[in-house]
Parts: C-alpha cells; structure tokens; sequence
C-alpha cells in the first residue's frame, strides 16, 4: 500500500486547500478549523477505505463527494445550536448554512483560492504568520513540513496558527476580493508574502530537499492564480513570476549530493531548467507593459542574467546598473552587498574596495568573503585576514570547508 499512501499524500497537498477555501467560503472564515477538520477527517476516510476496498477509479470525485457529505451533515446538525447560541450571525451566513447547492467545481474552486489569498495576506496579521498560514490553507503542507522549513517545532507552529486564524475571526476578515479602488494596494501585501514564501524555500536551511522545492513551486503556483483575474494579473505580478521562475531553473544546480549550496560560479549549467527559464523570459517581457517599474522588475532583469553563465562588461554594467536602481527603491544591506559584487565585476578590484569597506558588515560572512577575494593579490595578509573572519562566522561545515580552500590557495 506505499503506493498508496504516496498517492494519497500528492492529492493530499494538491486538494487540501482547494477544499479548504470551497467550505471557508460558503461558510464564512469563522468555521476554517471546521472546515480544516472536515477535510482532514474526509482523507482519514480515504486512507482507510482505500486500504480495504483500493482506489476509487475517480479518487478527487470521491474527495469531494465524501467532504460535501460531511459538511452538510455538519451545519445541518449544528443548525439549531448556532441559531440559539450565535444569534449574530448576518443573514449571507445564515443562508450559506442553509444551502445545499454547493460543488467543487473548478470555477468554485478558482475563486475561493483566490479569495483566500487575499484574506490569508491581510496586513491585520504579522508577516510570519501570514506565510505559515499561507503554507497550511493556501498549499496544503502538514504542520510538521511547515516546522521542518521554519526549522522550528510543531507546538511553535500550533500557537502561531492559532494565533493567526483568531486575528482573521477577531478582525472580521472577510473571504472575498477587495473592492477594485483598494485591490492594488492589498496586492502589494499578497506579492509580498509569495515573494517570502519563494524566498523561505530557495534559501531554507532546511536539508530537506524535496520541501525546498515544494516551497517553491507553491509559491510560483500562487503567482500564476493572480494572472487569471485582470486586476491582479498586473506588470509587477509578471514581474514577480518571472523572478521566481529564473531563480527556480537554477535550483538543481546550486545544490550538491550532500545538501551543500553551489556557489554560483561553479554551477553546472547542463542542470539548468531551460523551460522555466524561457517561461521567465515570457513573463519579463509580459511585465515590460506599463510604467510602473518595481523592484521585483529589477530582481528580475538581475535573474535573468544570472542564467547567461557567460561573463560580459554588458552582463555586469547591467547588473551593477540594476543594483543601483534597486538600492533607490528599496535599500538593504544584502542588496547593497551584491551590488558591491556587480562592481568589482564590472569596474575591477579596487573601485570595489572603496565601496565594501564603507558597508562594514561585521556579522556578514559573504561580506568577509568579498572582502577576502577583493583584496586577493592586492594585499595578501588583509585577504587572509578577512577570510578568518568569514570562517569563525560560517554557519556550516561545508561553507568553512570552502573557506579553508580559499586561504589555502593564497598562501603567503
């Protein structure tokens, strides 16, 4: 039955939220844990019919029709209780209790998911809540992957769901889109919080694999919902897609066997996914349209050219451009980093020094780093000296590793 229970667990991530979102929507936000229950108790059903009796020929069919049952018989029995106990309930929520005529249909389904990406996002609650909730209803992930990628544990991750969907009854939060005034503006929040989930796969500490990349591809899977509505398929969404696509065609090559980041400079690129790399091509040049230049245009142009191995004065005066730009619109030390990085490509040794020495990030190992391979051949001994500083400061045995071959090649 491993093969079931493999099956079961894909259908378990790929439905889980679509159900999800269906029941939070005809019932309010109120019921999500009930809604949670209902699905989880209707894959508990699969799990122990299909190892007696087999996989249903249709087995999403069977999903839906098994969860539609369940909450039925849920409101309905719960229909004079909430009528005496809740008498607050508006009129909408009284009458969706009362409906039957409810379905799965991919239609139901596309709008609810989208719906609850917007409510998940709501700037009512902290980021780090909004991306954990957005990974157990918007994607599906079982609490211990959601611990595993936060590299936390499953109490922490309770709480702070808990903590999340009561913010989301205590606000009021409505599963419904913005008005059209208001939608660009909460779209900055949701492109964020994709942005981040893209962000806590790609460079997870994690040594699961497999969840970095389903971290991932999740992420990517939110983006594309937002390109099915015209309000929300705008130049900065493709631009976000495109971004996540060219980080994402690198995946298979910046890791090794042993769960170890490649550096970019020494990567295979036979292990590039030339298919996401030319679908980030179609969404850059989808983001072309309009004026608005934000910074997941710039992040995406500089990603772009990082599937390009070769090296160009174009590919890094463009690069060192794009950093400059990014820095204007939304300035961090890291991005401030690379862009000392794209200089020493682009203008050479010393113009970088000049720079890097004025970021003094002292807790940075990538910045003791640079400033190890900037002073290479120009003065050995502070070379050296800034590669220690970037060893005692590594957080893992392979970077050190790495390090220790770098000074090991200067010499003195």
């Amino acid at each position: 039955m491993e093969k079931g229970h493999t099956a079961l667990k894909h259908l378990f991530q790929q439905e889980f939220s679509k159900m999800v979102a269906v029941i939070s929507h005809l019932y309010g936000l109120q019921h999500i844990e009930i809604a949670e229950d209902i699905v989880s108790e209707t894959f508990l059903l699969a799990t122990e019919t299909w190892e007696a009796k087999g996989i249903p020929p249709n087995p999403t069919a069977w999903l839906y029709t098994v969860a539609k049952q369940k909450t039925l018989y849920h409101f309905r029995r719960n229909k004079i209780y909430e009528k005496k106990v809740m008498p607050e309930l508006t009129a909408r929520e009284e009458r969706s209790v009362e409906t039957e005529d409810f379905s799965f249909s991919p239609q139901q389904i596309k709008d609810s998911q989208l719906q609850m990406l917007f409510a998940v996002c709501t700037p009512a609650i902290a980021s780090e809540a909004q991306i954990g909730l957005a990974l157990r209803i918007l994607c599906g992930f079982g609490i211990d992957e959601i611990a595993e990628a936060f590299l936390s544990n499953k109490e922490t991750i309770n709480k702070r769901l808990f903590r999340a969907k009561e913010k989301l009854r205590t606000e009021n939060i409505k599963m419904e889109l913005p008005p059209e005034h208001e939608i660009v503006n909460r779209l900055d929040n949701v492109l964020h919080i994709i942005y981040l989930l893209f962000s806590e796969g790609y460079y997870s500490q994690t040594q699961n694999q497999i969840l970095q990349k389903d971290l991932c591809i999740e992420a990517l899977r939110l983006g594309l919902m937002l390109t099915e509505y015209d309000l929300t398929n705008l130049p900065k969404t493709n631009a976000l897609i495109a971004l996540m696509c060219f980080h994402a065609s690198r995946f298979n090559a910046r890791q090794s066997n042993d769960n170890t980041v490649v550096l970019y400079e020494e990567q295979n690129e036979a292990l590039w996914d030339q298919a996401l790399i030319n679908q980030g091509q179609h969404f850059l040049a989808l983001s072309a349209q309009g004026d608005e230049v934000s910074s997941y245009h710039l992040e995406a142009r500089i990603a772009y050219w990082h599937c390009i191995k070769e090296d160009t004065p174009e590919k890094w005066e463009d690069i060192l451009q794009l950093y400059n730009d990014l820095l204007m619109i939304n300035y961090s030390p890291s991005v401030a980093l690379n862009r000392t990085f794209a200089l020493y490509k682009a203008n050479g040794k010393k113009a970088a020094l000049v720079e890097a020495e004025k970021l003094k990030l002292e807790n940075n190992h990538f910045y003791f780093l640079l400033l190890g391979e900037l002073y290479k051949d120009i003065d050995n001994k502070k070379a050296l000296m800034h590669l220690q500083k970037a060893y005692d400061l590594a957080k893992t045995q392979a970077e050190r590793q790495g390090i220790k071959e770098k000074m090991e090649n200067i010499g003195l």
